[in-house]
């Protein structure tokens, strides 16, 4: 009798060991599949975050085209100016 309770005792611990294992695969399992959530979820906002500087770029890029566009008119029109009172000084403004 000795041999069979040995032999039950064994089939048991055997049994459990093989449970603790199945469980621990699946936390395993689990543990891989959330980091890569993880990570995917983190790839996604780093994605949204490139496309939104890359838009804030290119409209702050629109703008500084434009300012350096009206600074030139500006400059351009002072320029034009300054030529003009000097005609007007030495008495070139006048056509003959």
């Amino acid at each position: 009798m000795s041999n069979v309770h040995q032999s039950f005792d064994a089939g048991n611990v055997h049994g459990q060991s093989q449970e603790r294992a199945d469980q621990s695969a699946g936390f395993a399992s689990q543990s891989a599949s959330a980091a890569q959530n993880t990570a995917s979820a983190a790839m996604d906002q780093a994605s949204a975050a490139a496309n939104s500087s890359g838009s804030q770029a290119q409209l702050h890029k629109e703008e500084a085209s434009g300012l350096i566009q009206q600074t030139t008119e500006q400059v351009k029109n002072m320029a034009q100016g300054a030529v003009d009172s000097v005609k007007h000084t030495l008495g070139m403004d006048k056509q003959s």
